[in-house]
């Protein structure tokens, strides 16, 4: 074991800048990537990651430091294989190898003869992830291929996800706000629904976000090749037409799959979210199976259509994981819409029936069944990190199709790299996109990071749920600190004025320090209001940064300053007398 020092990396223009976090002490297990402590700039806040593993010997530094690059911040003791494999210690950790989460490549097979193709760059999958690390090294001037197994452009998100559901969506809010007007002296009568036009109208969404998509890659000369691909070696794809594919270097971004349950009933009836989508013909009875985002999702469309909806999940809770206090105001709003919402109830089997699929349940009352036209099996994706035969370029794959990577993308095998879905985390399209751009980047040379503190949730339900940062369960179950202030949207004159003040804006601080842990909201264009709370974490602001920031009035954005001024006290809307 060798003692290693442990240093500031590369701060460009920076020096001089202080310590405000320390995040490890003596005797401290460390991987290679994990941080140190945490800096800030008059621009932003940055861990310093460790360039070694080992054991923290001692902490250099302490809270209000000034620091620059090459400072020695930790030592820790490091295995003598470790050192003689990085020898320069106070090399940057862009330029070190993979983290232990990602162990070292092994040695992969050599694809004999010419290939058809080969570039600089490939990258499998032209989802959100994968065009943005085509578009991204292509415009940092590598030569590029993408492969896409379907012959749109775009992935799931485009095609069969992100883009058609919130087109249904927009078309079911707008049926339900005429429906809800009706309370407040307006009334439009019944709407007649042509689910064909419909289906029409959002396929013309995704076809010009998909053709935009292939004009771009033209544009860059990204050169696309519809074919499914398997590696064959760590420098060679197998394609589904014969072809071969010779690269430098790989990233991965083939994304996931709809997960199904086992022995169901092959019969069109029964959908995953991509069938839930084909809304014609609009079924009378509906059973959504799984209570997560997307089934709640495709719920509010059919029920905003006419279907009599019921909405099935395992465990205790809609949104499994959500602080409870946000899944209370959307079940005010949809038990009214809903026919039947069963929670703790598990699926036991399906028959198909001339009348519909009859479903078995198992509850607490007991067993119980129904009979549905249409039932939407939406109980979470599953990555497809092992339906790419990545193990012969010595890629390692967990049981799950996850791959693992380090804070650069990188697998253990250090010319290729995955994004996106199968790469671990959450499965979120904006996600992708920014890991997409720090593989792009890292394969051209650049030292470049996926370092987010935090990534953004949304349910584009009716209302919209959406958190960032710091969630109450996590802070409960970590043993995190945290003071919370909320504001309801009763007094917020936008939100009554919309008719909805059923939701609310909640945020937690840091009870020493004041600085933004994270936040969430309910209700209409939640999703675009969790994007303020989400810079403040980043850029570590504190309540006194949200609550003076002037929010334009009256709108539904000035329910965060309202919230951060009511951790203050300094809230005049509210009667909320600070408690210190």
């Amino acid at each position: 074991m060798t003692d290693i020092k442990l240093t500031v990396p590369d701060l460009g223009d920076f020096a001089d800048v202080e310590v405000i976090e320390v995040l490890v002490s003596p005797g401290d297990t460390v991987a290679v990537e994990d941080g140190l402590v945490t800096l800030e700039t008059d621009k932003a806040a940055m861990d310093v990651p460790a360039s070694h593993a080992g054991t923290i010997v001692s902490v250099d530094v302490s809270v209000g430091d000034k620091v620059s690059t090459g400072d020695v911040v930790a030592t820790a003791k490091v295995a003598d294989a470790a050192v003689e494999e990085t020898p320069e210690a106070a090399e940057p950790a862009a330029e070190s190898a993979p983290s232990e989460a990602a162990p070292a490549a092994q040695a992969a097979p050599a694809l004999k003869g010419d290939a058809d193709h080969s570039a600089e760059l490939v990258v499998i999958g032209s989802g959100p992830g994968g065009y943005t690390a085509a578009f991204r090294a292509a415009d940092l001037g590598m030569d590029v291929i993408m492969i896409e197994r379907y012959p749109s452009l775009g992935g799931v998100c485009l095609n069969v996800g992100c883009i058609p559901s919130k087109a249904l969506l927009h078309a079911a809010k707008l049926i339900d706000d005429a429906r809800d007007m009706a309370d407040h002296g307006v009334s439009f009568g019944q709407p007649e629904i042509d689910a064909s036009k419909l289906n029409d109208w959002k396929a013309g969404v995704v076809g010009r976000l998909t053709g935009g998509i292939d004009m771009l890659a033209k544009r860059r000369k990204v050169r696309v090749i519809t074919a499914t691909a398997k590696f064959e070696s760590a420098s060679h794809l197998r394609l589904d037409n014969g072809e071969t594919v010779a690269f430098k270097q790989c990233i991965i971004a083939a994304g996931s799959q709809a997960a199904m349950l086992p022995g169901l009933p092959d019969d069109p009836r029964i959908v995953d979210s991509t069938g839930a989508l084909q809304i014609d013909p609009v079924p009378g009875r509906m059973l959504v199976v799984g209570g997560g985002i997307i089934g709640l999702e495709m719920a509010c469309v059919y029920a905003a259509l006419g279907s009599e909806v019921s909405v099935v999940e395992l465990t205790d809770s809609l949104m499994p994981g959500t602080d409870p206090d946000l899944i209370r105001p959307f079940l005010k709003v949809v038990k009214k819409r809903y026919s039947n919402i069963m929670v703790s109830t598990k699926v036991t089997g399906m028959t198909a029936r001339d009348d519909g699929i009859e479903v078995q349940f198992e509850g607490k009352d007991g067993a119980s069944s129904g009979v549905y036209d249409k039932v939407l099996v939406a109980i979470g994706r599953r990555a497809n990190g092992d339906k790419l035969d990545a193990e012969k370029a010595g890629v390692n794959v967990d049981q799950r199709g996850i791959i693992a990577v380090d804070k650069q993308m990188r697998t253990n095998v250090p010319n290729i790299f995955a994004i996106g879905d199968l790469a671990g985390g959450p499965m979120l399209a904006h996600k992708a996109t920014h890991e997409a751009k720090v593989a792009a980047e890292v394969a051209h040379g650049e030292k470049s990071y996926f370092d987010a503190r935090t990534i953004p949730s949304v349910a584009y339900t009716d209302p919209e749920v959406a958190w960032v940062g710091l969630t109450e369960l996590e802070a409960k179950e970590k043993g995190i600190k945290y003071e919370k202030a909320q504001f309801p949207w009763a007094a917020s004159g936008r939100a009554l004025a919309l008719g909805r003040d059923e939701g609310f804006t909640k945020m937690l601080f840091d009870p020493d320090t004041g600085r933004v842990l994270g936040g969430a909201m309910v209700g209409p264009t939640a999703g675009d209001l969790i994007a303020e709370i989400g810079l403040a974490v980043e850029m570590g602001a504190d309540a006194t940064d949200v609550g003076l920031t002037i929010h334009p009035h009256p709108t539904l954005s000035e329910t965060v300053g309202f919230t951060a001024e009511a951790f203050e006290g300094t809230l005049t809307d509210l009667y909320l007398p600070k408690k210190r």
